[in-house]
Formats: C-alpha cells, sequence, structure tokens
C-alpha cells in the first residue's frame, strides 16, 4: 500500500561512531524523500565526525576513521540538509530513540535551528514491535519476503524501512490507517519532552522526570525543593536537547513565581 501523504516524509537512517547521543557523531547518512504524489529523492552522505570512530561501531557500519577523513562536517553540510528537510515529516527504524536524538545533537552542535517537535515522526520499529516483535533484517524478510543484503549500510537499511512501512499497512489494513498522523501517534510509545526521553510528560502533559531518584517527580517541584538539581544536570553528560529543555522549563517556572 502506497503512503497517504499530505506533506513530504523523509525516511532516514544513521551510522555513527558509538551509541552514545550526547558524545559520539554521525559518520554517514542516508535520507529518502517521498513527496505527495509518490516521486523520490534518495541522497547518501559520509561525514568527518571530527573524532575517531570506535571498533565496535566500525565492525557494524564497516566504515573507517580513513574512509571519512576528506568528508565534510556536519556543521559543513547542516544547513543546506536543514533546508532539504523543511516542511517534511519523518520516519525510521527506532528513530524516536536514536536517530532523531542523534541528528537533532548535530543540529545544536552545529548551531542550527531544527525542531524535529514540530513535525511528525513514524518510527516503523515500534509499529514492528506492537505486531510483531522482530529485527529490521527479520522484519524486511517478514513483510517483505526478501533478505536485507548490506545490514547496517545506511542507505540500504533507509530503503528497506520506506518498504516495510508500506508492506507494513498492506498487512494490518484493519488496524493501522494509512495516515501519517495516525502512525506517528501509533508508532509513539510515550511522551517525551526531550529526546533523550530524561523528561517525560504525565496524563496532564506536566513534565515530569523519567529516570534517576526523581523519576516520576514534576520538574517544577524537583527544582523548587532541590534547586541544585538543575545545575547537576547542565553540568553533567546529559544531551544538549536535554539542557536545553530543561533551561526553558527552569525559565518557565522562575517567570511564574514572580506572577
Amino acid at each position: 500500500m502506497k503512503l497517504n501523504l499530505k506533506n513530504p516524509i523523509l525516511f532516514f537512517d544513521i551510522e555513527s561512531t558509538g551509541l552514545n547521543v550526547a558524545t559520539d557523531r554521525i559518520v554517514e547518512l542516508s535520507v529518502l524523500k517521498v513527496m505527495p504524489n509518490g516521486d523520490r529523492e534518495v541522497r547518501t552522505r559520509r561525514i568527518n565526525p571530527t573524532i575517531p570512530i570506535s571498533p565496535e561501531a566500525q565492525k557494524v557500519h564497516g566504515i573507517s576513521d580513513a574512509d571519512v577523513a576528506d568528508c565534510p562536517t556536519f556543521k559543513e553540510i547542516a544547513k543546506s540538509l536543514a533546508n532539504f528537510m523543511s516542511g517534511c515529516d519523518f520516519a525510521g527504524y527506532n528513530s524516536t530513540k536514536f536517530d532523531i536524538p542523534m541528528l537533532a545533537e548535530e543540529y545544536l552542535r552545529a548551531g542550527v535551528s531544527f525542531d524535529f517537535r514540530k513535525r511528525k515522526m513514524v518510527d516503523v520499529q515500534t509499529i514492528f514491535h506492537k505486531m510483531e516483535q522482530r529485527t529490521l533484517s527479520a522484519a524486511y524478510k517478514f513483510y517483505c519476503n526478501k533478505d536485507l543484503d548490506n545490514a547496517h549500510s545506511a542507505e540500504a537499511d533507509t530503503i528497506a524501512t520506506l518498504e516495510v512501512l508500506e508492506s507494513q499497512l498492506d498487512k494490518y489494513s484493519d488496524t493501522l490507517q494509512n495516515d501519517i498522523k495516525f502512525l506517528s501517534e501509533f508508532s509513539t510509545k510515550s511522551k517525551l519532552a526531550d529526546y533523550a526521553g530524561r523528561v517525560a510528560l504525565n496524563e496532564k502533559d506536566e513534565p515530569i522526570f523519567n529516570f534517576g531518584k526523581y523519576k516520576g517527580k514534576s520538574v517544577e517541584s524537583v527544582f523548587r525543593a532541590d534547586p541544585s538539581y538543575y545545575s547537576w544536570m547542565m553540568n553533567g553528560d546529559f544531551t544538549l536537547d536535554t539542557k536545553q529543555v530543561i533551561t526553558e522549563l527552569k525559565i518557565k517556572f522562575d517567570s511564574n513565581k514572580l506572577l
């Protein structure tokens, strides 16, 4: 089943120096833009991460430091990439937990404004896990009856993700709606205020901490009772996005105290 689109949707996959969103970097990015009329455009680019690629990551994607030594840095392509992504919704495989946070962190590091929260995001892995509980290669075999050649190649994974979503729409036509808003909501496991999931939203849409000793407590109540917790987070190994979110919340809470 072909996607029913109101906006262009961008399927993407990244390969990185490692799995730490706060400290690792992108080494390869592949994007597949699908237009409402069905036209498609694929772009794949390797990126100099400016830091070493971990041996564990290289074993997965096969990209070495030498392979990206002469490639542009993310900062050098950030503005043109943001322009290419403008107006798009987004989809990926495990994208809400890793790819979106990693890409958002790179944009913040490069000083380029791009707010994914204003766009709809579909995580094909979440749909798959709700329905079948498998990996991308298994999903590709299960839904498309094909073997995924070049797994962990960003471009191969990106194209496979689109094909899996289209097949999911066919297989679960009685459950899934061919509508990006529905798919975005269906593939969202919980409401998060930051990409890393350190701050969530409760049933009243109030920001609460989603980790540590204050897990489940409202951010406002924690910052009032333990003001040093904000400083601890700002000095800690948290993502730039998380620090930006808690700073915005703190400013809001402090402003409310003055009213």
